[in-house]
């Protein structure tokens, strides 16, 4: 456990030695974990946002190894084929997986990306793309649902650039600052505080919205 929150709070360092060891392999390494946080409802554990930010915090450096531009294609790229990927997954195998693995693919996880559908409709796509946990559990959502892929696939190819081409570019420009680089750690503990803000505000709301019909119910 002490390895994992090092590798999550020093994510740069780590990228960084393995860029200087493999060099171009770490563009494969990118696609691999970006498509698996995406496109595989087992793994939601995986880094996201902080991955995005603290490559483009890394190819902000001189001699860095990683060309931003390249990283954005790869990134963008394992968002898409990931999303696929899990819908088809969701589509085929979901009420299977749902019924046979409840302790990995998680009721309460279903019930809040579906929340979030019944809320936002389509734009759910677009907005789980900043939201970890729900991220990879929409498309595998979508699929059960049987939503129309061409819709889908719309709505995922424009979140996958609007995703990348936010937080990728924030990571290169804020990583030019000593302060963010010398203090990650912190960059990551916010970059997770946002993230969850949309859930903690929706379990608030609705959390208040069963306590009012509780309330109701009683002076009925």
């Amino acid at each position: 456990m002490k390895e994992v929150l090092d590798l999550f709070l020093h994510l740069p360092d780590h990228l960084l030695l393995f860029t200087q060891q493999h060099g171009n392999l770490i563009y494969g390494l990118l696609f691999l974990i970006i498509f698996c946080e995406t496109g595989l409802v087992v793994t939601p554990f995986l880094p996201g946002d902080s991955l995005l930010f603290a490559i483009g915090a890394i190819a902000a450096k001189e001699g860095s190894g990683i060309n931003i531009w390249m990283a954005a294609g790869v990134l963008i790229t394992a968002a898409i084929l990931g999303d696929s990927t899990n819908y088809w997954i969701g589509r085929r195998l979901g009420q299977w997986m749902l019924a046979r693995f409840p302790r990995i693919v998680k009721p309460k996880h279903i019930d809040k990306t579906n929340e979030f559908f019944l809320r936002y409709g389509g734009k759910t796509i677009i907005l789980a793309r900043f939201v970890p946990i729900v991220r990879t559990f929409t498309p595998f959502v979508a699929g059960m649902g049987r939503m129309n892929y061409g819709r889908f696939l719309g709505f995922s190819v424009f979140s996958a650039f609007f995703w990348v081409g936010l937080v990728l570019p924030a990571g290169w420009i804020l990583g030019r600052i000593p302060f963010f680089h010398d203090h990650f750690e912190l960059v990551v503990l916010a970059i997770v505080g946002v993230s969850i803000l949309p859930m903690v505000i929706e379990f608030l709301k609705a959390r208040s919205r069963s306590k009012k019909a509780a309330l109701e119910a009683t002076e009925l």
